[in-house]
C-alpha cells in the first residue's frame, strides 16, 4: 500500500516563516497532511497534499451528530536527526476503538502507521530537535457524508495533520476538583477520544480558570466522590512512597502515556497500586502530609505536576522536593522518545 500513496508536494513551503526556537503548541502546521476518504463502503488509498482548507457540504453529519474521533502522538528527532514515533501501533488501535464505538469504519491499519511514515519523510524538515519540542501528530476521522437524517454518515475523512510544537504546559499546574459537571458516564463514550468529550469539558474548566486554576479534576458521575482523570489528562497520585493511579473503564481514557509508566515503574521498584482514589482520602493525606505527588500524564504533556488542588474553597497545597517520582517518569519516556537510551520495551519506531 504505501508505494501506491500519491504524493503531490506544495510549491511554497512555509519553512522558512518558523521561529523553531519559539514554538508554542499546536499552532503552527507543517506543509502537508494526509488524506483518505471513505466511500462506497470502502477506505480509498490515502493521498499526501499540501496542507490546506476543507469543504463540506453544510448537510454533512458531522456538523450535526458528532461523528468525530482522533488521536495524539509525536515524532522526535535525536541528535543525528534520525527520526522516531513512540507506540503508533498502540495510537491507531485505540483510534479504531474509538471508530467502533462511535459507528465510524475502522481505519485499516496499514493505513495510519504506513501513511504516517509517509507524511512523516516528506515533511522530515518540521521535525524539530530542540529539549522540550517535538512534532506533535493528529490524526482524527470525521463525518463527511451529507444528509439530515440521525443515523450513520455514509462517507468519512480521515486526515493526519501535524504541528511542530514545544511543551503543552509550563510548570506545575493548579487544578479544582469539580463536584457538579461530568466528564462522561457509565455506558457512554470516556474510553474514547470522541471530539464531543472535550467539548464537553470546556464550560467547567473555563468556570475553574475564572477561579484562578488551570485546569479541573473530574470525579465519578454518581457521587462525585472518586477522582477519575485531570482536565484531559489520566491522573497519578503519589502517597507516601506508593504511586496510585485509577483503573480504566467506560468513563476513562486508556491513556498510552498512562500505560508507559505503570510499566517503567514496576521496572523502577516503585510500589503502585490501580484503584479507585477518594476524594476524602486524597484531602486527609494532604493534611497528614503523606501526600507526595500529584501529577496528569498524556501525549501532549508527558508528565504534568500538580502543585495545588482545590476543594470546596480550600486550596490543598503539595510540597515541592527533589528526586520526585514524575521527574523520574518523565525523563525515562523522554529519553527513550528521543533515542537517548535503549528501549527495551520496543517503543520506538524508527522512520
Amino acid at each position: 500500500m504505501k508505494d501506491n500513496i500519491k504524493i503531490t508536494t506544495t510549491q511554497s513551503s512555509r519553512l522558512s516563516s518558523v521561529d523553531f526556537n519559539n514554538l508554542s503548541f499546536g499552532n503552527i502546521f507543517s506543509d502537508h497532511m494526509l488524506i483518505c476518504n471513505f466511500k462506497n463502503s470502502s477506505w480509498e488509498i490515502p493521498q499526501i497534499v499540501p496542507y490546506q482548507p476543507i469543504t463540506l457540504d453544510p448537510s454533512s453529519k458531522i456538523f450535526h451528530y458528532g461523528q468525530s474521533i482522533f488521536e495524539g502522538l509525536k515524532a522526535y528527532k535525536d541528535v543525528d536527526d534520525n527520526i522516531f514515533l513512540f507506540r503508533p501501533k498502540d495510537n491507531a488501535q485505540r483510534l479504531n476503538i474509538s471508530a467502533k464505538r462511535l459507528a465510524i469504519p475502522e481505519i485499516p491499519e496499514e493505513f495510519f502507521l504506513e501513511g504516517l511514515k509517509k507524511l512523516l519523510a516528506v515533511d522530515k524538515d518540521w521535525i524539530p530537535n530542540s529539549p522540550g519540542s517535538s512534532l506533535y501528530i493528529r490524526p482524527f476521522i470525521f463525518a463527511s457524508g451529507q444528509g439530515f437524517h440521525a443515523s450513520p454518515a455514509d462517507e468519512y475523512k480521515f486526515i493526519i495533520a501535524t504541528s511542530p510544537s514545544g511543551s503543552y504546559f509550563s510548570g506545575k499546574v493548579k487544578v479544582l476538583i469539580e463536584e457538579t459537571f461530568s466528564r462522561s458516564a457509565n455506558g457512554g463514550v470516556g474510553f474514547a477520544k470522541a471530539g464531543g468529550n472535550y467539548a464537553g469539558q470546556f464550560f467547567p474548566t473555563q468556570l475553574a480558570l475564572k477561579k484562578g486554576y488551570d485546569q479541573v479534576i473530574w470525579t465519578d458521575d454518581t457521587s462525585h466522590e472518586y477522582i477519575e482523570e485531570a482536565g484531559a489528562m489520566n491522573i497519578f497520585v503519589r502517597i507516601k512512597d506508593t504511586l496510585i493511579t485509577v483503573p480504566t473503564n467506560d468513563r476513562i481514557l486508556d491513556g498510552i502515556t498512562r500505560k508507559s509508566i505503570l510499566k517503567i515503574a514496576e521496572e523502577e521498584g516503585i510500589s503502585v497500586e490501580i484503584r479507585k482514589i477518594s476524594v476524602s482520602e486524597l484531602v486527609a493525606s494532604s493534611k497528614a502530609g503523606t501526600l507526595r505527588e500529584m501529577f496528569g500524564a498524556g501525549t501532549a504533556a508527558v508528565v504534568s505536576p500538580i502543585s495545588t488542588f482545590g476543594f470546596r474553597g480550600i486550596d490543598y497545597h503539595i510540597p515541592e522536593f527533589d528526586n520526585t517520582y514524575a521527574d523520574l517518569l518523565k525523563n525515562r519516556i523522554t529519553a527513550i522518545q528521543t533515542n537517548k537510551v535503549e528501549d527495551n520495551y520496543g517503543w520506538r519506531v524508527k522512520i
